[in-house]
């Protein structure tokens, strides 16, 4: 399985095509658009999400409720595009109108710079309306499409707030399903009741104050078999494949499994988990602490990711200093529409994301042209490990 996006923050559309999806698997609209529905929730989200409704057309690849086998098409409709016409319309414009709306000057923290420096764009909205996270609701989509995948295997995964601006939520061990629950009735998205309100006081002082502030989501995955992914090759190392893929996610700027660079602080005898067998269930470990990962594959335990996410770095009331491209004077940041925290949100989005990537590995090391197929050969894979 592999996907791709295409689409501008302020274009008329966004669109996800999703190849190697099994042909014969049930999937509907709905099981996308709950998807983006929750990307658009949380508190301190910005008045973007006011003005868009994201809703997925499944324009190819499934047919009377399931899937044909050939490429998935989603498109998302940017329902701003009707303000942007002048500005981001595929059609000519006369050079002095041009010259009038370009950005010539890059904001701290973003891809503007960097990218008008790869591409030779003088005008960086060229950079800006690509790089923008609203490229996450098109990934999101995917992700949906893998989840529903990994739901009729009986995969279940949650994402959710851990850490917003160094307040933190104490461990849980509830199953994932409930965590789901929870999560969801949360403005913040989080499982600990005890710290939601001062999350969202901190989130309402950052925007009060025109700044903004990050986090850390979490990731949990139940029902995941023993063995999936590979020590072979470096690429082929499942975490290694999440981790590039979380760190893929706007803003993220680091990624750990288990108790993570906690690792780095203890002994091996505090690290390590380990393996113990029962007759009902077969191989098992006494603790997780590696996240339900050993040499780049699944343990059957439970996998646990976690993702950092920085600031967001439009500040509405602190600019920071840039540089202005073609007159090289010192100016304060413009300001785009932002949020003061998007952490609850970005929890919905790595969600997505390791979803993708475990319905990713699941297709290659099983049979996946049909998906009862894969689904019997997972059932019986199961079976086998269990009495190895």
């Amino acid at each position: 399985m592999r996907y791709l996006t295409a689409g501008e923050s302020h274009g008329k559309q966004l669109t996800t095509i999703i190849e190697g999806v099994p042909a014969r698997m049930p999937l509907m609209k709905e099981d996308i658009n709950q998807s983006l529905l929750r990307r658009q929730k949380g508190h301190g989200r910005g008045k973007r999400m006011q003005i868009e409704k994201d809703t997925a057309d499944i324009t190819s690849g499934v047919r009377h409720g399931y899937t044909l086998g050939s490429p998935l098409s989603l498109v998302i409709h940017n329902d701003d595009f009707k303000h942007w016409t002048d500005i981001m319309g595929e059609d000519p414009v006369e050079e002095d109108a041009k010259i009038r709306r370009v950005v010539t000057k890059p904001r701290p923290g973003h891809a503007d710079l960097n990218g008008g420096l790869k591409y030779g764009h003088r005008d960086l909205r060229n950079v800006l309306e690509r790089s923008s996270a609203r490229e996450t609701a098109a990934r999101v989509a995917a992700g949906a499409v893998a989840k529903t995948l990994l739901r009729h295997l009986g995969i279940e995964l949650s994402g959710y707030v851990k850490e917003i601006a160094g307040i933190r939520s104490a461990e849980t061990e509830i199953p994932v399903q409930e965590r789901q629950s929870v999560s969801e009735n949360s403005p913040v998205r989080v499982l600990d009741e005890s710290v939601e309100e001062e999350m969202m006081a901190a989130i309402d002082q950052a925007k009060k104050e025109g700044d903004s502030i990050g986090g850390v989501v979490e990731v949990y995955v139940e029902g995941m078999p023993a063995g999936v992914g590979s020590y072979v090759h470096y690429d082929r190392k499942l975490d290694s494949r999440i981790a590039g893929s979380v760190v893929s996610i706007n803003a993220f700027k680091g990624v750990e499994f288990g108790i993570g660079f906690e690792a780095a602080r203890k002994n091996g005898s505090q690290v390590h988990d380990e393996i113990a067998w029962d007759d009902t269930k077969g191989y098992y470990r006494k603790t997780n602490r590696l996240g339900g990962f050993e040499g780049g594959m699944t343990t059957g335990m439970p996998i646990v990711v976690k993702g950092v996410m920085k600031p967001i770095p439009t500040l509405m009331l602190k600019p920071l200093q840039s540089v202005d491209i073609e007159t090289k004077e010192p100016f304060k940041a413009t300001v785009e529409r932002s949020d003061a925290c998007a952490v609850p949100a970005a929890a919905v989005v790595m969600e997505h994301v390791v979803a993708f990537e475990l319905a990713k590995a699941i297709t290659e090391q099983f049979p996946s042209d049909q998906f009862p197929k894969l689904k019997q050969a997972i059932e019986d894979y199961r079976e086998e490990i269990r009495c190895f």
